[in-house]
């Protein structure tokens, strides 16, 4: 159970990067629904009044992907019982 564990909380970064780069795209969720990719994408628009609306986006994403790898890695090393002494 471990393993799927620990597969599955590193497994939510990419689903987290694949969402924001289709609706970076314009292939992921429907404009009224917020998203991360679209917001990166609607962003140059906005670039000399407000810069902070490209930063702040890809801060988030940054911020969440590391967070669930580090989750990940802390649940890797507590549940492995080669680490146990």
């Amino acid at each position: 159970m471990a393993p799927l564990i620990v597969a599955a909380t590193l497994g939510i970064p990419g689903a987290i990067m694949g969402e924001a780069a289709l609706s970076f795209l314009g292939l992921g969720v429907q404009p009224p629904t917020p998203s991360w990719g679209s917001m990166i994408y609607e962003a140059p628009s906005y670039i000399r009044v407000a810069p902070w609306f490209s930063i702040w986006p890809g801060l988030a994403i940054m911020a969440t992907v590391f967070a669930f790898n580090l989750l990940g890695d802390a649940l890797r090393d507590i549940l492995d019982p080669r680490l146990r002494q």
